[in-house]
């Protein structure tokens, strides 16, 4: 460990989370150095309009107010660096991260703002149309499509969860499912098909989404009968999935199934005292902006409160 720093709290990720912990931790005098990791701002950079963030009425876009936290951090005293957190040792404090496999960092305090990467099938139409019609959340972008066809694929009870979001706003809503079966909950099951603008396909595969700059149609294909067709539509959700940006801390940190960091009901608090969590890397029901937004001032507030009890 020739090149070792040492700071007060040391913030992992750069999404609504880790820019609202470094606001208040920077107002708290904590000097907090963030590290923005492989996507500075998370998600949002990948979303266009947010419409639904409290405080801008005209809505904005996604990468623009991503921006507008960073800089309110730095206004506050954030030290926000480029880097990446390639290793950690949480066995004691102070608590050891390793940046860019080159540096060592030592902190009183460690808050976890990594977040969580939606999965998606890897199509390149797919890839080419994110933001102009291809998404990975339907709350987020839903509103956007309204009175229109659109589809989603996913066989979960988020996916459930969210096409029956969109058959309140859109006119159709085709949902596509791999297998013969759902893997949802029967109840959510029984609530897609009950209603009656939702059409569900079985045992299908979602070939291409076509469209120059927007989504105009869907090729799929029954993969029961090697029928292909090609769908109208004006939007395509993905729905197969996230997964938390956790690995860095396995061995160290309690997780569920899925990988989520597990923290203390009603605070940020993982198994470690000293080393917080807070946004998508902990939260896989509610995944918003203004969500991690508050979880990220938690987890400033407790981690403030944990220095107290070292002075």
């Amino acid at each position: 460990m020739s090149d070792t720093e040492k700071v007060h709290c040391l913030i992992i990720g750069s999404g609504p989370a880790g820019y609202t912990a470094a606001i208040y931790a920077a107002r708290a005098n904590m000097h907090p150095v963030l590290y923005q990791g492989l996507q500075p701002g998370g998600q949002l950079t990948i979303t266009t309009e947010v419409e639904n963030y409290p405080g801008y009425p005209n809505g904005i876009m996604g990468p623009e107010m991503m921006v507008e936290f960073e800089q309110q951090a730095q206004r506050m005293g954030a030290d926000i660096r480029w880097g990446l957190a390639t290793k950690v040792d949480l066995s004691q404090r102070p608590f050891k991260v390793e940046i860019d496999e080159e540096k060592w960092i030592e902190a009183d305090t460690v808050i976890i703002a990594t977040g969580a990467s939606a999965k998606w099938l890897g199509l390149e139409s797919e890839d080419r149309l994110n933001g102009h019609g291809v998404s990975a959340c339907a709350v987020c972008d839903g509103f956007f499509f309204k009175n229109q066809e659109v589809a989603i694929v996913g066989a979960g009870d988020t996916a459930c969860e969210e096409a029956m979001y969109l058959a309140k706003l859109c006119t159709n809503v085709h949902m596509f499912i791999r297998r013969s079966e759902m893997r949802a909950s029967k109840v959510m099951q029984e609530r897609v098909t009950k209603t009656p603008n939702i059409k569900v396909y079985w045992n299908t595969d979602t070939l291409e989404i076509l469209g120059e700059h927007k989504v105009e149609s869907v090729k799929i294909l029954n993969n029961k009968t090697n029928e292909e067709s090609i769908i109208p539509i004006k939007a395509f959700f993905v729905a197969i999935g996230h997964h938390p940006n956790s690995d860095l801390f396995k061995g160290w940190l309690d997780m569920d199934d899925q990988g989520y960091l597990i923290t203390q009901p009603g605070t940020s608090k993982t198994n470690i005292p000293g080393v917080f969590a807070c946004g998508d890397v902990q939260d896989k029901n509610y995944r918003q902006a203004v969500t991690a937004a508050g979880s990220g001032c938690m987890a400033a507030l407790d981690a403030e409160r944990y220095l107290g009890t070292l002075e």
